[in-house]
């Protein structure tokens, strides 16, 4: 068996891993790699961002081109089954694997495929798919493993009818009616692509409304576009039983109720991926659902094993993720570095969400006043001109310093747009301020112009 010696080994592929890699090896550590799969990327790259972000705009041209007038003097509504929406989807993939994997070479980070498991604090053993083994000695060790969808036990995820987020890329045909049970982000994901695609959609929530970190306001949107795209959202409901049959599933409630689809879909919580890394040989332990614990620094129980991005749980986001692992890899370097805690969150429904800061509901709850800055996207002229004129910009800020408390953001580009506020809402003092937005000069048209627009609304209503 062979054995190789590297001053940091870093545990999977995904956002945290190749940011935590290349960091290291930027700085002169000699750096080495283990992922489980044939090729780089991890989970993000191949079963959750990547795939499922490139299918929502594939299917969102679909319906861009199925409500727009002017297409119907060529040719009448298209209807596209999913498998063929998928295919062209994995174009995206294979080319950030091929990107992802130039990375690596052109750090010369080696790389191993293969299951990482300690055997001791120092030591890794990586059984490969010929099933030879390695032996990795290394000074400093980055667990970047990240989660999997949570699977319940009592339901039977073999059946060729029952999907989780990972299987459901691989369904290979367009079911006329699904269940999804799971309102959270993936569900909600999923709700819009399939009601897109023209399936009807049972999204079951087992709380009271959806997405409830959201501003109450941009939560209702949302509900209301789902349902406009024929999403029938039931709230406050729990699974008793799930049975698959040759032509369908049946989902029987614990309220008595029971729903009947062409197949199901189980988006409700996600595992680390932390069963297979032998943790109990170095006296390191997981929580219930497979994720680590980790302390400001990023460092588990052991000071020289540190965990970034999905496996430590909250808030499992890709770009918080990339963030971790650098963050993790400048502290073992015994660079400056700070501790991800501020993330903007962007929700790929369609239409999509994003929000930076803090909810009106958060502030009314601590007392803090505060007044409403807001614009529609059917006020923009570049809205009117693309025709996703569907959507808002509101923003959160004091009566008397103008300072920013939050950003929320529903439409189209929300994602992109929430930055700009973000990028003023982290100015210190007084930079943080809505006076920005009158005071400079934004492109005309462009969405966002939308902060000229909401400010100059914020500022009537301050007296």
């Amino acid at each position: 068996m062979a054995v190789h010696n590297y001053d940091v080994v870093v545990i999977g592929t995904g956002p945290a891993g190749e940011s935590a890699a290349i960091n290291a090896a930027k700085h002169g550590r000699r750096v080495a790699v283990v992922e489980k799969q044939p090729t780089v990327g991890g989970n993000c790259t191949h079963w959750g961002t990547i795939p499922s972000k490139a299918l929502r705009h594939q299917v969102k041209q679909i319906m861009q081109f199925n409500t727009n007038r002017m297409f119907r003097d060529i040719g009448e509504p298209r209807w596209f089954s999913f498998p063929h929406v998928m295919e062209r989807s994995r174009a995206t993939i294979d080319q950030q694997v091929a990107m992802r994997t130039n990375f690596y070479a052109r750090n010369r980070i080696d790389l191993f495929n293969g299951v990482a498991r300690f055997k001791d604090e120092h030591t890794l053993l990586v059984r490969g798919n010929d099933e030879g083994m390695e032996e990795l000695v290394a000074r400093k060790v980055i667990i970047a493993t990240g989660s999997r969808p949570y699977r319940p036990g009592d339901i039977d995820f073999r059946h060729p009818r029952i999907y989780c987020s990972d299987t459901i890329l691989s369904l290979n045909h367009t079911p006329r009616t699904l269940i999804i049970f799971g309102a959270g982000v993936i569900g909600c994901e999923y709700a819009s692509i399939f009601s897109g695609l023209g399936v009807k959609v049972d999204l079951i929530n087992n709380r009271d409304s959806l997405l409830s970190f959201l501003d109450d306001e941009i939560s209702d949107a949302l509900s209301y576009h789902l349902r406009k795209h024929g999403v029938l959202i039931r709230h406050n409901e729990e699974y008793e039983r799930v049975e698959g049959d040759e032509s369908g599933v049946t989902v029987h409630l614990k309220s008595g109720k029971r729903l009947r689809a062409d197949a199901f879909l189980w988006a409700n919580g996600r595992t680390g991926n932390t069963d297979q890394l032998g943790l109990e040989n170095i006296g390191l332990g997981a929580n219930g659902r497979g994720q680590l614990q980790v302390d400001d620094h990023y460092r588990t129980a052991i000071p020289h094993i540190y965990a970034a991005g999905d496996v430590i749980g909250w808030p499992s986001l890709a770009s918080a993720a990339y963030d971790q692992g650098l963050n993790a890899c400048d502290e073992l370097l015994e660079r400056d570095y700070r501790f991800v805690s501020e993330v903007p969150t962007g929700i790929y429904t369609i239409p999509e969400i994003s929000s930076f800061g803090r909810t009106e509901r958060e502030l009314t709850e601590a007392k803090v006043p505060y007044e409403v800055a807001q614009a529609f996207f059917k006020d923009t002229a570049r809205a009117q001109i693309t025709g996703d004129t569907v959507g808002m910009l509101k923003i959160l800020f004091d009566q008397d310093s103008l300072a920013i408390y939050g950003i929320h953001c529903f439409g189209d580009q929300a994602s992109e747009i929430v930055h700009i506020g973000q990028a003023i809402m982290q100015q210190p003092g007084e930079a943080n301020s809505l006076k920005y937005f009158v005071n400079t000069t934004f492109n005309y048209p462009t969405m966002a112009e939308a902060y000229r627009v909401a400010a100059q609304n914020g500022l009537n209503r301050v007296f």
